[in-house]
């Protein structure tokens, strides 16, 4: 089945889909098609984000529905309210020339009681996320004693996502002769315990496993310090001009600050998490869609339903735990048959997380350098040219006399010109900046290369004999950057003690564990091979001083100062 007019699909859905643009089926339609059409088995599907799961399902079910009967035939569960709602306006695209066919979307966010109404124009088909199709079995708004299929869409998000119960209590309430079909990206326990359970002898396809990555996308890693961070995006953005984007980060908290970061130097960025109400999430989403805002900051589950074909980069802020989730994100480039560009900041120490992705995925991932100033005004002045050359459309008309005399210029000489106006701005801004120091880690350890490793143990001995000697300064040997309201603390604890990051978090945490419910804010953490040192708002230095005298790490006594 090369085409889609070579399958057994009625004229109706054949002509809707070909207004669609439509011509060729992607391998899970190939498929999961012919499959749905002919066979009265429970299906598997794993493939991944973008590969055309929804057609895959709803085109031949959408061939066999009775369009006389009034009763619910088709129910398709997903975990967010925009992928519910693309799902739906997919399904009503397809059934255009249906007209007796009706397909209605249930969510949270929304009202139910508008909800319930639009369900007494009693459609065939329901799309919705658990939690509200939970609530509205519960007010007897939905029967599904009656429907003929189940379609489980991201089942893995919606298991992580907490929804097993609502998925074990919704399946309870369909007829065991339904037939099922679980989508899946990934295949973990619980989809695979959810399967077992609820699926009979299901036929098994598997598509865009995570060993065959898209071909089409290149892959970059670049090593970072916490602290050069937010420098390194900036510099990563400049130097990739007229991007159409998508910064992966791993908490909400750190989503809303590297938007805000972004936002506050100029660029057309906004930030996607669950902290936003859903009027504000429908907002960000339709700017980025409009290209209203050309860099989209976002949690995982946050991007799930953004469904857009033009991205240029996905930019990894954050390394997610996943090596799947991973391949997620780099996925949502390079598609509609174009290329695509993976970019990932790396810290020093992440080089564990690093190997696993490129072991797990056997994905090429390229360790770059962060471009210098000079190469940024360079792909700056080569942006301004591609975007002269492609975007040529009159949008006003003017008066040529309105064009001063220009021969007393070159061509060259007026193009400078017009360059140093156009990136005046940019150019001042890196004109005394220092590059970003290159950090590398051992492909044989990690930790740093042999080099950085030796510096710090150099460093080390010299704390060890006068902890105040370096305390003031970066790794770079630079003056730190003093916060007033976070004082930094020597900690006698390190590397050889077995001390974690989250170690630390958990030590402060319960060290400034007052009657206040108000938590201490932590800033930076660096654990060194015998202390470590940390950073802790001011107000709770007194607490931390007082009570951690009195803990233990691992049987051991636990000692801070002030570093002053």
């Amino acid at each position: 089945m090369n085409l889609f007019t070579e399958t057994n699909l009625s004229p109706d859905i054949l002509k809707a889909i070909g207004e669609m643009g439509y011509e060729s089926p992607t391998e899970i339609q190939k498929q999961t098609i012919p499959f749905i059409l002919s066979d009265i088995r429970d299906l598997i599907a794993l493939a991944q984000t973008g590969t055309g799961k929804t057609a895959a399902f709803s085109l031949p079910i959408l061939d066999m529905i009775d369009d006389t009967s009034r009763k619910i035939q088709l129910l398709v569960l997903c975990p967010t309210r925009e992928l519910c709602l693309q799902i739906a306006k997919d399904i009503k695209n397809y059934s255009k020339y249906m007209q007796n066919i009706k397909t209605t979307a249930v969510y949270g966010g929304s009202s139910i009681t508008e909800q319930m109404r639009s369900l007494k124009d009693k459609p065939q088909i329901i799309v919705g996320t658990p939690g509200r199709v939970i609530d509205l079995i519960n007010r007897k708004a939905l029967d599904f004693s009656a429907i003929h299929w189940l379609v489980l869409d991201e089942a893995d998000e919606m298991l992580s996502m907490g929804f097993k119960d609502e998925l074990e209590t919704i399946l309870s309430e369909t007829p065991e002769t339904k037939q099922t079909f679980l989508f899946s990206a990934t295949m973990n326990k619980e989809v695979e315990r959810i399967s077992k359970n609820y699926l009979t002898k299901p036929h098994r396809i598997s598509v865009g496993s995570i060993n065959e990555v898209k071909k089409n996308i290149t892959h970059e890693y670049y090593v970072v310090g916490y602290r050069q961070k937010k420098e390194a995006l900036k510099r990563l953005i400049d130097a990739n001009p007229n991007q159409y984007s998508i910064i992966f980060c791993r908490t909400r908290m750190e989503t809303q600050e590297v938007a805000d970061f972004l936002m506050q130097n100029g660029y057309a960025a906004d930030a996607l998490h669950g902290d936003l109400s859903q009027a504000q999430r429908d907002t960000v989403m339709k700017k980025f869609r409009l290209k209203n805002i050309d860099i989209l900051v976002a949690t995982d589950v946050a991007a799930r339903g953004l469904d857009v074909n033009s991205l240029t980069h996905v930019i990894h802020y954050s390394l997610p735990d996943d090596p799947e989730v991973f391949v997620h994100r780099s996925g949502r480039t390079g598609r509609a048959g174009k290329d695509g560009i993976s970019m990932a900041l790396i810290k020093p120490e992440e080089s564990r997380k690093l190997k696993q992705i490129k072991f797990s995925t056997k994905i090429d991932i390229n360790e770059k350098v962060i471009p210098t100033g000079n190469e940024i005004i360079k792909a700056q002045v080569e942006g301004v040219f591609e975007k002269l050359f492609t975007e040529h459309e009159d949008l006003f008309e003017f008066d040529d006399k309105l064009i001063p005399d220009l021969s007393n210029f070159t061509k060259e000489e007026l193009v400078h010109q017009l360059l140093q106006f156009q990136l005046k701005d940019l150019a001042l801004y890196y004109k005394d900046k220092h590059d970003l120091v290159e950090q590398k880690f051992s492909s044989r350890d990690d930790d740093f290369s042999r080099r950085d490793r030796s510096r710090d143990r150099d460093r080390g001995r010299d704390r060890d004999h006068d902890r105040g000697g370096d305390r003031g300064r970066d790794r770079g040997g630079k003056p730190r950057r003093k916060n007033e309201n976070m004082v930094r603390f020597f900690f006698n604890l390190g590397k050889k003690d077995q001390l974690k990051k989250l170690d630390v978090l958990d030590i402060i945490n319960k060290a400034t564990a007052g009657k206040s419910k108000k938590r201490a804010e932590i800033g930076d953490i660096e654990i060194l091979e015998k202390f470590s040192f940390f950073e802790v708002e001011k107000s709770f230095k007194g607490d931390l001083l007082s009570n951690i005298q009195s803990m233990k790490f691992r049987g051991k006594d636990m000692r801070a100062e002030e570093a002053n």
